[in-house]
This record gives C-alpha cells, structure tokens and sequence, in this order.
C-alpha cells in the first residue's frame, strides 16, 4: 500500500459531465500509440484514475477552473513512469481538448471520514425501490473484505434526495451513488484511498477522498 497521487493541472475550458469512461478511453488510446516499451498497451489494475471536477451547467456538461485537476493514484515505484507519460499529453474527450501541465506529486493523507461521488456495484434483478438497501449491504461487504472498519451511508444531494449517480459506458448507463465512510482508523483510511469499493476504477469511480478535498473531489 505504498502509494503516491499525481495531480496535473489542466489547459481546457469544458468536458462533459459524465466523462469517466471517455477519459478512460483517451488515456487508453495515447497508451497504444505511445512508442514507450516500458508502457502497457491498456491502464494496470493498480492505476486508479480520478474524473476531473468543475463547475456544472445542468446540462451535460462542466466548465474547468483552477481547481479542476487530472489525478491519478499509482504505486510509488511507478510514480515516475506515469508523470512522465502524462505530462504534457493532449487528450480529445468527445471532442473536448484538454492538455494536462504543472504536475505536482502528493501523499496519501489519512481522515477519519472519506467520501467518493460515485461507486458502482453489480445489481441485478433488485427491485428499484431496494437498491440502496442492496446498494449499502454491498458497500459494507466490501469494506469487510479489505478488513476496513468503518460505516458507509448514502448523502442526499443538494435537493435533499439519496445522491444517485449514472456512469455512461458507450449505450449503457450504470447506477451507483455517492458514498461517505466514517470511523476509519488512519491505517484503513489510506487502505480505503488505495483500493476503494466496487467496480469501474479505471473510469474515476470508488476514488475516496477526504470531505475538504471538495474543491478538487470529482
């Protein structure tokens, strides 16, 4: 679990609202053409990306700010490898440019509490009005798994409703909601930022961060 963040600052005006998987799908496409041997074809499991935040227009789409950051969290090890291939790269999201400078390396800090604005888990054939029942049991299986005490809640939003998300994934859209953990211990609190919970990490989702992050959170 000895893991660093990569954050870049970005060059860009706008990205669609739901950009997770055409970011993904960018980063991808500059690996494959990259002429780097040392570099994968496709993104490591251990390579968690983050979606990058902005001001929303409520209607599809954000407008990037100062705060607005590319972030990625990556085995120390690695660290190098990828500042150096993401440095500077030009990437064409639904048509949307955005080049990614000013790269700054960080540790991992331990909160007590961690929040993530979309986690996905696999439901099938659950009634809708039992999702989130179902929704919060697969969280707290999952903190069980990596051995992480804490209690995972559902927020509302700014409506006062359950904070509901949707993934777009080429025709298909994905439910998951916002989660928030709390009574983490400072141990599991950075296990938490590693491995995060459910699925879709490659397209910014289970990336947890602490609430006053919110300037930069996804």
């Amino acid at each position: 679990m000895d893991f660093l963040e990569v954050q870049f600052g970005l060059r860009g005006k706008t990205l669609p609202a739901d950009h997770g998987y055409a970011l993904y799908s960018a980063v991808k496409r500059s690996l494959q053409d990259s002429e780097n041997d040392a570099l994968p074809p496709d993104l490591p499991q251990n390579i968690h990306l983050c979606t990058i935040p902005g001001i929303p227009d409520r209607a599809g789409m954000i407008y990037l700010n100062r705060g607005s950051r590319f972030r990625l969290r990556c085995p120390s090890d690695q660290m190098q490898l990828w500042y150096r291939f993401f440095q500077n790269q030009v990437f064409d999201i639904q048509g949307h440019l955005i080049r990614l400078i000013q790269p700054r390396i960080t540790l991992p800090e331990a909160s007590h509490t961690l929040a993530s604005r979309l986690v996905t888990f696999k439901l099938q054939d659950i009634d809708h009005a039992d999702v989130p029942r179902y929704f919060l049991e697969s969280c707290q299986t999952g903190l069980k798994g990596l051995e992480i005490k804490g209690q995972a809640f559902i927020p509302s939003d700014s409506d006062g409703d359950l904070a509901r998300r949707t993934l777009q994934i080429k025709d298909k859209k994905i439910l998951g909601f916002s989660v928030v953990v709390e009574g983490l211990s400072h141990e599991d609190s950075l296990k938490l930022q590693w491995h995060g919970l459910g699925g879709r990490k490659h397209f910014g989702c289970g990336w947890f961060y602490a609430p006053k992050e919110d300037m930069y959170a996804a």
